[in-house]
């Protein structure tokens, strides 16, 4: 008996101002969208490992490669209340390549905070070393 696939979901979120606060967002969002049985990628949990998008030519390799992984992914999911410039650019590559997007807010997460102390322990560190870029 074969296993049923499941969906591969691109997580797109805002990256800019607070890091830290951006990459836990996104943390989050991939433990939801793992929750629902989905298999979710977020470029800006991997490339900013790798990359510094301080320089520009590293900053169109990641471009570049976030738009290939958007590319095989059955579904683009922007989440959080805000839309940011690199969040409109991966909704407008969906768009062009019929991948459905879904719109995700703050009240809709699974691991939405009720409040600012909330918010808090919310963003506590994830399992990983802490990352500084912007990719």
């Amino acid at each position: 008996e074969q296993s049923q696939m499941r969906k591969l979901v691109y997580i797109s979120s805002p990256l800019f101002g607070d890091v830290k606060r951006d990459h836990s967002l996104a943390w989050h969002a991939c433990r939801m969208a793992m929750a629902r049985g989905n298999t979710p990628f977020s470029s800006h949990l991997l490339y900013s490992q790798m990359l510094d998008c301080n320089d520009p030519a590293q900053r169109e390799l990641e471009t570049r490669m976030s738009g290939q992984m958007l590319s095989l992914c059955d579904e683009l999911w922007l989440c959080g209340d805000v839309i940011s410039p690199g969040m409109a650019a991966d909704e407008q590559l969906a768009k062009e390549q019929d991948i459905p997007v879904k719109y995700v807010s703050m009240e809709e997460m699974t691991f939405r905070p009720p409040d600012e102390q909330a918010w808090e322990e919310w963003t506590e560190e994830p399992p990983w070393p802490a990352m500084t870029t912007m990719c």
